[in-house]
């Protein structure tokens, strides 16, 4: 008697790999169209408990960081700060959702090289970001940021200040700057400055770096998946499904298959098109390991360019030590540009970066992220005390994308190698940053008192750069459409395609090109 065959996999329309905001939003948009379409993810849903407000959980332990060891460039073991779960990396961030700058389309030359020109200016992105603030329900007020790139209305009304914020807004103004409300991906609805009462959104001290146990972080699973798998029967979801490689037809021109491991289960997977939207370093990592005959190099990698021109920000934490106790709570409201662009020093005529505020610092992330390590020795009551005075800020300058800036696996470990670039910029920025707050606050018994912590290569949190688009197949991986220049129905959607990072946070602008892109896909499959 024969035996049966095992049923073969389905085929679909659209397989998107990774959950994260530039997977989620692609197939979000592209499942209206009707099209069958399976999103994997190598995770699973991030549990909801009270850990998710713990500070020593998600920053002393680290509960929620992948559980991987890659390399630096001198073979140094370090944890990467990825997070495997339905929503990626949008899970734990800080929801600031700003555009880059219309100037930061075009090329700027800065003390270490150039930032290169994209091959699209901001005019080309500027609907879809419309389209990715009202998806992500983004909080702002146009017109505050005197560079902010021509726009229409936000489509939510501004964060309020706390008090204390309220007031660091007044002393920042009569120092002469031009503070704004920081544009936040928040589902909260306020009345008089607090939230109403069927408000997802409570305004707590846990929200920048923390998981949102209610739901009020507008994060990728919230905000696409979830809805989306509701909305439409089309469109499904795979977790704790790793896509291993990809596989082509002989000459290399088509993906013909994605090889996914799933508990430990391999199986093979076919589509019409594959979008892969890993992260920018996941994802050239998995065109590293799709290596085959047609592709000795790496998939998509005639140029030699995947992997390369990593970006991530220089970018520091600053605490201000106020001499009275900080009462504030829901802090990350407030950002300011005045030194983005530079301008204010004769003998440094190069931008400097942003500075926004983050939210209320806990006791463990004092330990694990602010301070330097000569100090982690002190008890624990001292920590509870800084926490309790303390005002900080994320500060971040631009890095130049380098072709030796790279990920890639050696002896069968990933290797991530960087060298820093535009060092000087961000302590000018960090000088002038010290120096305003204190002009602010004066400099009699309300002195304040500074420490600060640059993020180490380990924060993986603006990762960009690795699959740079472009007109030229020989100096970039994906063409305009973010279409592998090679490979006929290969895109690729996470922030690999940057030329340069600007010096905001990157997530908006994932979002709004995956919507481009998205509608460029469902045009193509009509």
């Amino acid at each position: 008697m024969p035996r049966p065959r095992p049923p073969v996999p389905e085929h679909y329309d659209v397989i998107v790999i990774g959950s994260g905001p530039g997977g989620a939003s692609f197939a979000q948009r592209l499942a209206a169209s009707g099209k069958k379409i399976l999103i994997l993810e190598r995770g699973d849903y991030l549990p909801r408990s009270q850990k998710n407000w713990s500070a020593d959980h998600v920053f002393l332990k680290n509960e929620y960081q992948a559980d991987e060891v890659w390399e630096d460039e001198r073979g140094r073991p370090f944890h990467p700060g990825l997070h495997y779960f339905v929503g990626g990396n949008s899970k734990v961030y800080g929801a600031a959702l700003l555009r880059l700058r219309e100037k930061d389309f075009g090329e700027i030359r800065h003390e270490d090289g150039v930032s290169p020109a994209w091959p699209l200016g901001y005019q080309d992105f500027a609907p879809w970001y419309d389209e990715a603030e009202a998806l992500f329900e983004v909080h702002g007020l146009a017109g505050e940021d005197p560079l902010e790139p021509s726009r229409k209305a936000f489509p939510h009304p501004p964060v309020s200040h706390d008090p204390v914020i309220e007031d660091l807004d007044r002393r920042l103004g009569k120092a002469g700057l031009h503070p704004f409300h920081l544009p936040l991906g928040i589902r909260l609805r306020e009345h008089s400055g607090l939230p109403a009462p069927r408000s997802v959104c409570i305004r707590c001290d846990a929200f920048d770096g923390f998981p949102c146990l209610l739901n009020g972080k507008a994060d990728a699973q919230v905000m696409c998946v979830d809805p989306a798998l509701e909305r439409y029967p089309n469109l499904s979801l795979r977790t704790q499904s790793y896509a291993r490689r990809l596989l082509t037809d002989a000459q290399g021109r088509r993906v013909t298959g994605v090889e996914v491991v799933t508990h430990g289960e391999a199986e093979t997977l076919t589509a019409d098109i594959v979008v892969s939207a890993c992260g920018a370093l996941s994802s050239a990592l998995l065109f590293l390991r799709s290596a085959n005959a047609a592709h000795p190099d790496g998939l998509a990698n005639r140029s030699g360019q995947v992997g390369r021109n990593y970006m991530r920000h220089n970018q520091s934490v600053l605490m201000a030590l106020l001499r009275w106790p900080n009462e504030g709570v829901f802090q990350k409201t407030l950002a300011f540009s005045d030194f983005y662009f530079g301008g204010k020093h004769a003998d440094y005529p190069y931008p400097l970066g942003l500075v926004q505020m983050c939210a209320k610092v806990h006791p463990g992330q004092i330990m694990s992220e602010i301070l330097p390590p000569w100090l982690q020795w002190l008890p624990r009551p001292p920590f509870n005390w800084l926490a309790r005075h303390a005002m900080d800020f994320w500060l971040s300058s631009e890095d130049v994308p380098l072709p030796e800036n790279r990920v890639f696996y050696r002896d069968g470990k990933v290797r991530l190698e960087v060298r820093e670039t535009n060092a000087r910029a961000h302590r000018l920025l960090r000088r002038e940053t010290i120096r305003v707050l204190s002009q602010a606050y004066g400099f009699g018994r309300d002195r304040l008192a500074f420490f600060f912590k640059p993020v180490p290569l380990a924060g993986t949190s603006h990762q960009a750069g690795t699959l740079r688009f472009g007109q030229d197949p020989a100096s970039s991986v994906l063409d305009l459409n973010c279409k592998a220049h090679e490979i006929d129905n290969l895109y690729a959607v996470d922030a690999g395609f940057f030329p340069s990072i600007g010096a905001v946070n990157p997530t908006l602008t994932i979002i709004a090109n995956a919507l481009r892109v998205a509608a460029h896909v469902e045009e193509r499959l009509a």
